[in-house]
C-alpha cells in the first residue's frame, strides 16, 4: 500500500484501452479543463445539476469543491468515488460510483461525463463495464442503479448496450423545466448474464483490498 492515510489512491481499474482511478490535484486541474472544453451540446443538459454550463471561475471553483466534498465528507456508509478515466495517460472524462449504507443494501449508483473529443468511440461504454467490474466483482454489489434524461440518447444507449434493464421513470428540473428521466437496474444475476453473452473487455483492479473498509465492505 503506497499511500496508507488514503488507501483509495492506490485503487486501478483498468482495460486494454482505459485506466480508471481517483485523480490527483494536478490531475483534478486537467479533469477541469476537458470538461470546459465541452460535454455536451449548448441547448443540452445531461446532468442533474447544471453545473457545465457555469461561467469561469464559478465552474472552476464549484469543480474543485465538487471532488474536496466527496473525499472530505467520506464515511465507509456514505461515500461517493469519483473516478477520472484516462486514455494513454491522458484525462477524457470521470466515472462516479457512489452508495448509501452499502454493507447493509449493497446497492450502488452511478453516473459519468466524457469530453466531446472522446466521445462516439465506445469509451463511456467500457467504462461503464469498469465500472460495474468494479461494483458487482470487487465490492459484491447485490444490485447497480443509474438514470438518464429522456433526451439523452447516448447514456440510454450505453446502459441498454451492457444490459441494465429498464426501471420505471422519474423527472428532475435542473434548469426550472421539468424533464422527464429513464431509470436503470442491474442486478448480480443479469451482470452474470450478460457478461457471459456480450463481448465485453476484460477488466483488472488491483489495489482494492486496502480500500475496502473504506468502502462499507467488511
Amino acid at each position: 500500500m503506497t499511500h496508507p492515510l488514503w488507501p483509495l489512491y492506490d485503487l486501478r481499474v483498468r482495460t486494454a484501452r482505459l485506466e480508471l482511478h481517483l485523480p490527483t490535484e494536478g490531475e483534478i486541474a486537467a479533469l477541469a479543463a476537458v470538461a470546459r472544453g465541452g460535454i455536451h451540446g449548448e441547448h443540452e443538459m445531461p446532468f442533474a445539476v447544471p453545473w457545465s454550463t457555469l461561467p469561469s471561475p464559478d465552474f472552476e471553483w464549484g469543480f474543485v469543491r465538487h471532488h474536496w466534498r466527496a473525499r472530505g465528507s467520506w464515511e465507509p456508509s456514505d461515500w461517493v468515488l469519483e473516478l477520472g478515466v484516462f486514455v494513454d495517460g491522458e484525462p477524457v472524462g470521470m466515472q462516479a460510483l457512489f452508495a448509501k449504507s452499502f454493507s447493509r443494501l449493497r446497492t450502488v449508483r452511478s453516473g459519468s461525463w466524457l469530453g466531446r473529443d472522446s466521445q462516439g468511440l465506445g469509451i463511456g461504454r467500457e467504462m461503464r463495464i469498469a465500472m460495474l467490474t468494479l461494483a458487482f466483482d470487487g465490492l459484491g454489489a447485490d444490485v447497480a442503479e443509474t438514470e438518464a434524461f429522456a433526451d439523452n440518447a447516448a447514456s440510454i444507449g450505453v446502459s441498454r448496450s451492457v444490459g441494465y434493464d429498464d426501471n420505471g421513470i422519474g423527472r428532475l428540473a435542473p434548469e426550472g423545466e421539468p424533464r422527464d428521466m429513464i431509470r436503470f437496474r442491474m442486478t448480480r444475476q443479469r451482470w452474470q448474464e450478460v457478461r457471459a453473452e456480450r463481448a465485453f473487455p476484460e477488466v483488472v483492479i488491483d489495489g482494492l483490498d486496502g480500500c475496502l473498509p473504506l468502502l462499507g465492505v467488511g
